[in-house]
């Protein structure tokens, strides 16, 4: 499943590196992805919101076994 999710974010890290941020897998454990917010995205008042309405609705679109996306 790590595989699949890595797969996915390097479809989003395009957006988030044009802003100046970028995106790193910490771990996936029992549909739980972990992931930290570098750069830009790292500070961002908006991280919360591109987090959750933005990679976590791709990452269950495209690796159904994810429940939740959250930032370590």
């Amino acid at each position: 499943m790590k595989e699949k999710v890595e797969e996915a974010l390097q479809k989003i890290r395009p957006a988030l590196q044009a802003d100046g941020g970028d995106v790193q897998l910490v771990d996936v454990s029992d549909g739980v992805v972990k992931v930290q917010l570098t750069g830009a995205c790292g500070g961002c008042p908006m991280a919360t919101m591109t987090l959750k309405d933005g990679m976590e609705k791709i990452l269950k679109d495209q690796v159904p076994e994810v429940k939740e996306v959250v930032a370590v």
